[in-house]
């Protein structure tokens, strides 16, 4: 089985950064950063990891949706980082693999991070687990949420 990781934020998340650097322009850190400069730099970071994880999903080509097929499990936390065991139910005939986009929400319904998932060679009828994991520190266990899948 291999793993592939790309990530993708949502510009949601960036809003509520620039709406809170907005309300805090004349504040700054121990390092001389506004929270509208962190709110510029995680504008940046949404629209770095929106283009990794769509460039990791196009990169499927003949792919059925698949979403049914594929549950995540609950999230666990270790450091800082969360992770779910992601499993892919095969109901066809023939091996098959799964390319799945794994979020993680807050409980506003905005996009905390994302990555993307390879379950490879799942057998006919059967199942395969791999394990997908945040690229950043987040606090919580939000529960994991299949945001797309591809049988291919």
């Amino acid at each position: 089985m291999r793993s592939s990781h790309g990530i993708r934020n949502a510009v949601m998340a960036a809003a509520a950064a620039v709406a809170l650097a907005a309300g805090m322009t004349g504040c700054s850190n121990d390092s001389g950063e506004t929270p509208k400069s962190v709110a510029s730099k995680a504008g940046e970071a949404v629209e770095s990891a929106t283009a990794a994880a769509a460039s990791e999903m196009a990169k499927i080509k003949g792919g059925l949706n698949a979403k049914a097929d594929v549950k995540a499990g609950p999230t666990e936390a270790e450091n800082n980082r969360l992770s779910n065991e992601i499993t892919a139910a095969n109901p066809t005939d023939k091996a098959a693999d799964y390319t799945v986009l794994v979020n993680w929400k807050d409980s506003s319904g905005n996009l905390l991070d994302s990555t993307v998932v390879s379950i490879d060679a799942v057998p006919p009828g059967g199942t395969k687990s791999a394990t997908a994991q945040t690229h950043r520190d987040l606090s919580g266990t939000p529960p994991a949420e299949i945001g797309q899948a591809v049988r291919h």
